[in-house]
């Protein structure tokens, strides 16, 4: 089937299309004159979840069945191309700490706490099991936290099991790379997979610039779209969660820093005036990056639906300064720290629960690669890889993915 001529659509410019890309010109089989390989994105790379992800990467993450091949693909990656420098990888720390805040000073305080808020709704990625507490301990390296604040510790990582990459950098460079080696990309929203008769047969999409309908005949279709997966193919069991991220400028020490926050009683986010506070405690993780800035991200919500594109994502920033209020009540130096972006993004979920799904729909030629929640960049390696020896090769290769089929679940 690789002797055949080929030509392959990858619906969605995210990190799983992007690898899916890079990965398919990697393939032994890949052949420039005979296939052909085309990102078709509605917005821009990396406009969605991909661009405003933490870009966490572990050992330790799930599912097992994949990330032990992703890990190591993405060392892999970061020895031949310089990802050190070109997408901020490296090697870090990963601990979680239990801490009881502390209100803001009188001068900074905006007006009076309202009890009654919701319990913070945990993103997928802190359902994970713990390490072993060491006490109050904290590592000295941790010096952007309050040390008084801190009621334990607990190691979930060393640089032997967890790293990180700047996921824009990273989506925008496998575009790149692919790119070289002779993907295309094309920018437009699709409106319409033709899989009529016995398999696929073409993409229908308005075109960004033009808005005039346009068609690309396929042979194999990625559908890695994303949240935006069932809205094009309905039958894609994907839901989608909104989460809010901040990034402060603040040079600190290579760790990535899960919490559990107690508030106190009476604590109000400056500048809000009367404000209903969740529960009683929450969860930002927290990402120090080698460019000098912490990203930080919060609970997840459902509040608004899934727009139609990327560009329409609103961010709620009262949810972005209460993420910002919540870490600088035990960290003085993520407090006095610029914060560089307020942001939001849609997490893919699939609906059954688990995920991602990876693997042949039932029609000839669909692919389907999407569900990754928060996971998708310490991911997108081994589902690239393994979409490539789906197209050449029929079945993957690399990992035994029979639990993550589409088909269980669709």
């Amino acid at each position: 089937m690789a002797s055949e001529p080929r030509n392959i659509v990858i619906i969605g410019g995210g990190i799983i299309g992007c690898t899916s890309a890079y990965f398919l010109t990697r393939h032994p089989a890949f052949n420039p004159s005979l296939h052909s390989i085309t990102i078709l994105e509605a917005t821009s790379i990396a406009s969605g979840a991909s661009g405003k992800a933490g870009g966490l990467l572990a050992l330790w993450a799930y599912p097992a069945c994949i990330v032990p091949l992703s890990y190591r693909l993405h060392a892999e990656l970061a020895k031949e191309h310089d990802g050190a420098k070109r997408w901020g990888y490296r090697a870090v720390h990963c601990g979680s700490i239990d801490a009881k805040g502390k209100k803001p000073s009188d001068g900074e305080n905006g007006g009076e706490a309202v009890e009654g808020g919701e319990e913070w709704k945990k993103l997928p990625k802190t359902n994970i099991k713990q390490g072993e507490t060491i006490g109050a301990e904290i590592p000295a390296e941790l010096d952007w936290f309050d040390r008084s604040s801190i009621r334990s510790y607990t190691e979930m990582g060393t640089p032997n099991t967890t790293a990180q990459v700047h996921p824009f950098l990273f989506t925008t460079s496998m575009a790149e790379l692919a790119q070289a080696a002779g993907a295309k990309i094309v920018f437009g929203s699709v409106t319409e997979i033709d899989y009529t008769g016995h398999g696929v047969k073409g993409v229908v999409y308005t075109d960004k610039e033009t808005k005039e309908a346009k068609r690309l005949d396929a042979t194999d279709v990625i559908l890695a779209a994303g949240p935006w997966s069932r809205s094009i193919f309905p039958d894609a069991p994907i839901d989608a969660l909104r989460a809010h991220s901040v990034v402060i400028e603040a040079d600190v020490s290579p760790y990535a820093v899960f919490t559990e926050i107690e508030l106190p009683k009476d604590f109000a986010v400056p500048g809000q005036g009367k404000k209903r506070r969740h529960g009683k405690s929450v969860n930002p993780e927290m990402y120090a990056r080698p460019d000098g800035t912490v990203y930080a991200c919060g609970e997840g919500d459902e509040r608004i639906p899934l727009p139609t594109a990327s560009d329409l994502v609103v961010c709620d920033e009262s949810s972005c300064d209460d993420m910002h209020a919540y870490i600088s009540s035990i960290s003085p130096t993520l407090k006095a720290g610029k914060v560089l972006a307020k942001q939001a993004c849609y997490l893919p979920l699939v609906s059954t629960g688990g995920g991602p799904i990876i693997g042949d729909t039932g029609i000839k030629g669909l692919i389907l690669a999407s569900g990754h929640t928060c996971w998708g960049i310490q991911n997108s390696c081994a589902t690239g890889k393994l979409v490539s020896e789906f197209v050449f090769e029929g079945a993957a290769k690399s990992a035994d993915i029979e639990s993550l089929d589409p088909r269980n679940v669709m």
